[in-house]
């Protein structure tokens, strides 16, 4: 249910929560805690029954470890992309790896990306 209700509202629900996680998450590791994770769903009109929340929240957090990162999230919901992004993907990561380092340093993706 949480999935269909989250396609039907679309992707600036989903990039708009990938924002506020990011803005609550004060220590910047990329965690959010339980509690603040239903409230970020909250903000969204995400609500749910306690009981549902609690299924999610065990899929989520299959560490154990009482929080759950945005990664984690978003591929709980969407699954793995498709063979089309992916190819993509690895398309872009190539040509931000131009010294075939296998890791793309910050600086490098500055050089590339335009936000505008």
């Amino acid at each position: 249910i949480f999935r269909e209700t989250l396609s039907k509202r679309g992707v600036r629900v989903v990039t708009g929560l990938g924002k506020y996680f990011r803005q609550i998450d004060k220590n910047r590791n990329g965690f959010l805690a339980q509690s603040a994770f239903k409230d970020a769903l909250k903000v969204f009109h995400l609500d749910m029954p306690e009981g549902d929340f609690e299924s999610i929240w065990f899929i989520l957090d299959d560490s154990k470890s009482d929080k759950v990162n945005y990664g984690e999230f978003i591929h709980a919901v969407f699954g793995e992309m498709n063979e089309y992004r992916k190819a993509f993907v690895r398309k872009a990561y190539m040509k931000l790896d131009f010294n075939k380092t296998g890791s793309v340093p910050m600086v490098d993706v500055r050089k590339c990306y335009l936000c505008k």
